[in-house]
């Protein structure tokens, strides 16, 4: 029997969109292929007025089931894989394609609370929202790569909903959240900035690369408890042997 992506565990999250009858075509883009959890993060504007009859009758359910939530950190936190989409490519955004994530999901949403994030209509997804995503995709175009939107959702909803494969390559373990994961990289950035391994005057340009190393092999939460255990140790040793050495200069 085949094998699908468990859309149960996967949510549609929108960064900051500008236009709400946008919100209402990515609704209705969900209710086409089968996904039901939409999570708008800073909307500019909710007018229902102009949401619904976008969404139609057929996905008015998921606009009144919609999560609104203050900021993208927040709403990403009970998360263990975000999935970011992006135009814009370069040395720190590398993308997979569309029918390699849709396939990836297929194990990961067995046991893991999937996110596909979409950034603002004008220019995306910031370099810090960029920053919680665990995996880019890029929507292949013919060179014009701006799209609608819903447009770019229904895209991404269709491979994901079409993705099938008659075994899983792998049985991917319950992941770190994103919550545990912006723990450990907040306590693993002091420890590195007072240890002199990254510069303290732009150490999140430093984590990029700390956060990039992780995400090729995603984290459980044991992974995540047992380095955030290695960095309450040496922060200890460090302190300890600094109190040493002062003592002994006195």
């Amino acid at each position: 029997m085949p094998h699908s992506v468990d859309f149960n565990n996967v949510a549609i999250v929108l960064c900051q969109p500008q236009i709400p009858q946008n919100i209402g075509g990515v609704a209705r883009a969900m209710a086409n292929m089968g996904l039901s959890r939409l999570i708008v993060v800073d909307p500019k504007n909710l007018d229902m007025e102009k949401i619904y009859p976008m969404a139609t009758m057929g996905a008015r359910h998921l606009i009144e089931s919609m999560e609104v939530v203050d900021d993208l950190q927040t709403a990403l936190k009970e998360f263990n894989y975000v999935v970011g989409t992006t135009a814009r490519m370069g040395s720190h955004r590398k993308a997979i394609t569309l029918e390699n994530m849709a396939v990836k999901l297929i194990s990961l949403s067995k046991e893991n609370k999937v996110a596909l994030v979409f950034g603002r209509e004008d220019r995306g997804l910031s370099t810090e929202d960029v920053r919680l995503c665990h995996q880019l995709v890029n929507i292949r175009t013919a060179g014009f790569s701006s799209l609608n939107l819903a447009q770019a959702v229904l895209i991404v909803c269709y491979e994901v909903f079409k993705a099938t494969q008659d075994t899983p390559k792998e049985n991917i373990p319950r992941l770190a959240n994103r919550y545990d994961l912006d723990a450990m990289y907040e306590q693993l950035s002091d420890l590195l900035v007072r240890v002199n391994f990254i510069n303290p005057e732009n150490p999140e340009h430093w984590m990029d690369n700390v956060r990039r190393f992780f995400s090729r092999h995603p984290l459980t939460a044991r992974d995540a408890k047992i380095v955030r255990g290695i960095c309450r140790q040496v922060d200890w040793y460090t302190e300890r042997r600094f109190s040493k050495s002062e003592s002994e200069q006195d």
